[in-house]
């Protein structure tokens, strides 16, 4: 193993150790992948068995587009994980990474006859650049027809995805703009269903709806000091490294 894959196996390792303190994770279920560079659009994977808060990098097993394991790993791949994230990463060449959630939040908002609501400052940050997917059902090798509608759902250029009746999905050219993509879109699912509960909403105007998917990208990137999600994926990477530096073996 070369370093550059050793330092994506640590960051998506990472990943997955926030996913668990920001209570995405849902039991051992729901994935995250990583492409390896190279032409053979292999990608990294979480092993089928363990909790988010146990991956470590040196768990995260490899596979090929066409769901072959590279190497030995003592754990399974879920094929339904494998068959979503291999449609995007085959038909995205931006999406390196791909995260796919089943956070409370994230289900009842996929849930809802109406979509995403745009009255938060989280949720106008995804106005008129957000994907949803019509739930056909579990994925998996049962439909594999799925997979070209899936990504034609994505889109060519949207960064992130309510997928009907099932959870949310993020991509980005690296863990960090994929984790911040999916941050600000959970939350905006929790803003969501709580001012549902609190019995109405203010909607806000066009104008401020164009200036805050503005000023989602100005945040993401600090203002043009980084590639987007790199200052908040570092954060909260510093926090893990506080709390449990284990992911990193």
């Amino acid at each position: 193993m070369d370093s550059v894959e050793q330092e994506l196996r640590i960051n998506l390792a990472c990943l997955f150790r926030i996913n668990a303190h920001l209570g995405w994770e849902n039991s051992i279920n729901t994935h995250s992948t990583l492409r390896l560079p190279g032409p053979e659009h292999h990608f990294l994977i979480n092993p089928f068995g363990l909790h988010f808060d146990e991956i470590t990098a040196s768990d995260l097993i490899k596979i090929d587009l066409d769901g072959n394991v590279i190497g030995e790993n003592r754990y399974p791949v879920n094929r339904a994980g494998y068959v979503i994230h291999s449609a995007i990463h085959l038909r995205r060449e931006d999406a390196r990474c791909v995260i796919h959630t089943h956070s409370l939040a994230g289900m009842a908002v996929a849930a809802a006859s109406e979509r995403l609501i745009e009255h938060n400052i989280f949720g106008l940050g995804f106005h008129g650049c957000l994907s949803y997917h019509d739930f056909e059902g579990a994925s998996g090798d049962h439909n594999l027809s799925e997979p070209d509608r899936l990504a034609t759902s994505l889109g060519p250029d949207n960064k992130a995805m309510i997928m009907r009746n099932h959870g949310l999905l993020s991509v980005g050219s690296s863990v960090a703009e994929a984790f911040v993509w999916m941050y600000r879109l959970d939350r905006a699912c929790q803003a969501q269903v709580m001012a549902n509960g609190a019995g109405g909403y203010v909607q806000p105007s066009q104008q401020a709806a164009e200036f805050s998917v503005k000023g989602a990208y100005d945040f993401a990137t600090g203002f043009g000091a980084c590639a987007p999600g790199e200052l908040e994926f570092a954060a909260f990477q510093r926090l893990m490294d506080k709390l449990d530096p284990s992911y990193r073996e």
